[in-house]
């Protein structure tokens, strides 16, 4: 029997594997809904990621739809889900991904000495047997199967050469070496991947991948050592999205193979202009805002201050900068729209900023941008993509909505909101007070709808420069062990609040909902 791989013909050609619906989803309070990341697996598979792992079937009912719904729609990516080493685990990945175009099983198990006595309680020879047994199952259901040590960077060199030898006989097609908790520098990175193909039979006849972590801010480093040294896979995430410190970020490894192809000579099919769509679009959809200074998609990773820096831009771009803008989809900030703008020019300025409308959403958006207008004097692009953000995240169709709010602040006290809230289509006005507007704000919410919810996050952030700036406001909540997060924009701090929390709330009863326990019959 031909065992086949996905290894390319070109031997300079890396694979991105992007994780953002996995190990993204996985930082807390990042949790998607099923039509969120339908859209970003939609937006990846157009930008020409190879393989998207699109969750962990065996975790819950909704990450098994979420992987299933995914595996139908996209064209052309390889649909990947994640399995612990069980037959259990391996059979629902299977159920999940088995209608794809193109299937994978990504099975894995945790190979470190700490990993092996504390997690898994095995000793090396009993884990051995299961890898084999595992890997076997999972080839015998699909042709393209990934196996990953665990912990790899922190596992014994000739037991990480046992098992991945083992692995490969068993049937795997990509071995896959992660950096599970950041720990590696890139000199060890390389230094594995060489070790591995070296001493492993057939290493070199699969795709070898790497996932680093970024705890100590080596991730993308790391993973293009890797592959300096033979890796041809990079699993990764838009924004570096991900547990803990986040995963190696998807637009700097591609960025950078791109702008230092002369001292990387390797290539993938990712099409950059799709890179700030992408990025905006987690931003939104995850409530983890991008870091300023972020590279390559941060909002400051195209401006420039410093009077040299502005001589230099002014005389030659190439002076300051290593790559274009429009390089990365990112269009220049411009004053081109107000309160005479008319849809088709919204529509063609949203298009230039990396959103696709339908009429409907379409004039629902018009009539937002012109109640921005008449209170804002300046429309910024940054203006306009808060207001996408703050259109997917207040929808009709919300069981509790913001009708009307009223606050009374300042040095005087008690700081008082009178509030009009609609719940499940029933009005309700109450009026609270708090340690502020936005405290009191908080607690009208919370005497119309109770809960046990605990804030963990409230930050608020200005859009643009000027006392008209749009704020956007992020809240995370915690419950029971679920964590959501809410946000929305307005010109007015208290009123972005409200909806934020709200738009928090009505996650919760979504995640409450899934996670009930199923009826007797």
């Amino acid at each position: 029997m031909t065992i086949k791989t996905n290894k390319p013909s070109e031997k300079n050609r890396v694979l991105i594997f992007d994780t953002t619906l996995r190990d993204g989803e996985q930082s807390p309070g990042a949790t998607m809904t099923l039509s969120e990341k339908i859209e970003i697996a939609s937006l990846l598979d157009e930008m020409g990621v190879d393989i998207i792992e699109a969750g962990f079937p065996i975790a819950s009912e909704g990450d098994f739809e979420a992987v299933t719904e995914i595996a139908k729609a996209a064209p052309n990516t390889v649909i990947c889900g994640l399995a612990r080493a069980s037959f259990g685990d391996i059979d629902r990945c299977w159920e999940a991904v088995k209608n794809a175009r193109q299937p994978r099983i990504h099975t894995f198990i945790g190979t470190s000495p700490l990993h092996r006595e504390f997690q898994v309680q095995m000793d090396m020879d009993t884990m051995a047997q299961r890898i084999h047994d595992t890997v076997t199952y999972a080839r015998n259901l699909c042709d393209n199967v990934q196996w990953s040590p665990m912990d790899a960077t922190r596992t014994e060199d000739d037991y990480l050469v046992r098992v991945c030898e083992i692995a490969i006989k068993a049937g795997a097609t990509t071995i896959n070496i992660p950096d599970t908790v950041g720990y590696t520098a890139p000199s060890e990175s390389a230094d594995i991947i060489r070790m591995l193909l070296e001493r492993v039979p057939g290493m070199d006849e699969i795709v070898i991948a790497t996932h680093c972590h970024n705890d100590l801010g080596m991730a993308t480093a790391n993973a293009l050592a890797a592959v300096d040294a033979g890796a041809r896979q990079i699993e990764c995430t838009i924004n570096g999205l991900g547990e803990r410190a986040g995963n190696t970020a998807l637009e700097e490894v591609v960025m950078a193979m791109r702008v230092r192809h002369d001292i990387m000579p390797y290539h993938n099919n990712i099409d950059t202009t799709k890179i700030m769509q992408a990025s905006r679009l987690v931003a939104t959809v995850s409530g983890f805002a991008v870091q300023f200074n972020k590279a390559i998609v941060g909002k400051n990773a195209f401006a420039h201050e410093s009077g040299i820096h502005q001589d230099g831009m002014l005389k030659h771009s190439g002076t300051f900068e290593i790559m274009r803008p429009e390089d990365i989809g990112l269009s220049e900030t411009v004053l081109v729209m107000g309160k005479h703008s008319g849809r088709a020019a919204l529509r063609s300025k949203l298009e230039n900023l990396g959103y696709s409308l339908g009429d409907n959403q379409l004039k629902d958006v018009f009539v937002r941008f012109k109640a921005l207008a008449d209170r804002k004097k300046e429309i910024f692009d940054d203006d306009l993509i808060a207001l996408m953000t703050d259109s997917d995240a207040n929808t009709p169709n919300d069981i509790i909505q913001v009708k009307t709010l009223r606050v009374v602040c300042g040095t005087e006290g008690p700081q008082t909101a009178d509030l009009t809230l609609e719940v499940g289509g029933e009005s309700h006005k109450v009026t609270a007070t708090g340690d502020g507007p936005v405290d009191a704000v908080f607690n009208a919410i919370k005497m119309v709808f109770p809960h046990d919810a605990k804030l963990a996050l409230y930050q608020v952030h200005a859009v643009t420069e000027g006392t008209d700036a749009q704020a956007t406001v992020s809240v995370r909540m915690e419950e029971d062990g679920k964590i959501v997060t809410g946000q929305s924009s307005d010109t007015d701090t208290v009123v972005a609040s409200a909806k934020a929390y709200v738009n928090a709330l009505n996650k919760l009863i979504v995640r409450r909902a899934k996670t009930a326990p199923a009826a007797l019959t």
